[in-house]
């Protein structure tokens, strides 16, 4: 078994609590966590810089949790709700720190980072059907090929996949979520570009790319990208 330890007082915490959390299998949740407040302090002591989180800034993230759970929220004049108030408020500080961390932490490296994986992150809208023989997927590519009939038509009678529900479209989708020789074949081609029939597995497919969406270095990838790289980081930890 683990033996875990508080990172602010350095005390292991007792072997029957221990087993208590493996039981329930809360053990790594509390690794991942003792982990993290123990990076953070050792950063704060390397660098010499607290990280302190305005009080104002706890008070909204308090408010905004409210509002979430505002079902369950019990009255806030309750003397039974102060302990609760204040241990949620703490949660809120907490996860404050750690984005602020990890802005400390990694937002340097997120440009760099960015073009590393913009390959993966670029998405496309595209057209598809799927069956099982090459011969069938020859045949409704000419179809496609010659404007004799439309994805829209040809994908719910013949593909064997999801996006016979669809007429045949997909996306966007992350090119990172792809097979890679499929993901090569989009990124290689022009919107509206019947691509020859090709084999994927156990599959034959037509495709045509319908649009090709470019990842852009927004708040929301920040975010995203500083999150892949905190995670990287804990799980080598």
């Amino acid at each position: 078994m683990l033996t875990l330890a508080n990172p602010e007082s350095g005390k292991h915490i007792p072997a029957d609590l221990q087993t208590l959390l493996a039981k329930y299998q809360l053990l790594p949740q509390l690794q991942r966590e003792l982990t993290i407040d123990h990076a953070i302090a050792e950063w704060e002591r390397a660098t010499n810089t607290p990280i302190i989180i305005p009080p104002e800034e706890i008070t909204t993230a308090y408010q905004n949790w409210q509002q979430t759970h505002s079902s369950n929220t019990p009255d806030p004049n309750s003397a039974q709700t102060e302990q609760p108030q204040r241990d949620v408020e703490e949660w809120c500080s907490r996860r404050l720190k750690i984005e602020q961390f990890k802005r400390l932490r990694w937002q340097h490296q997120l440009e760099s980072y960015f073009l590393k994986r913009k390959g993966q992150l670029d998405r496309v809208i595209y057209s598809l059907i799927r069956v099982r023989q090459q011969s069938i997927a020859q045949e409704l590519y000419f179809r496609l090929r010659d404007d004799e009939q439309s994805f829209a038509e040809l994908a719910p009678a013949f593909s064997q996949g999801l996006e016979a529900q669809t007429s045949g479209l997909v996306g966007p989708v992350e090119l990172g979520s792809l097979h890679p020789f499929f993901a090569k074949q989009l990124r290689s081609s022009r919107p509206n570009e019947l691509l020859l029939p090709m084999r994927l597995e156990d599959w034959f497919v037509v495709v045509r790319l319908e649009s090709f969406l470019r990842a852009q270095l927004d708040d929301a990838m920040k975010q995203r990208l500083l999150n892949e790289l905190f995670e990287n980081w804990l799980a080598e930890q």
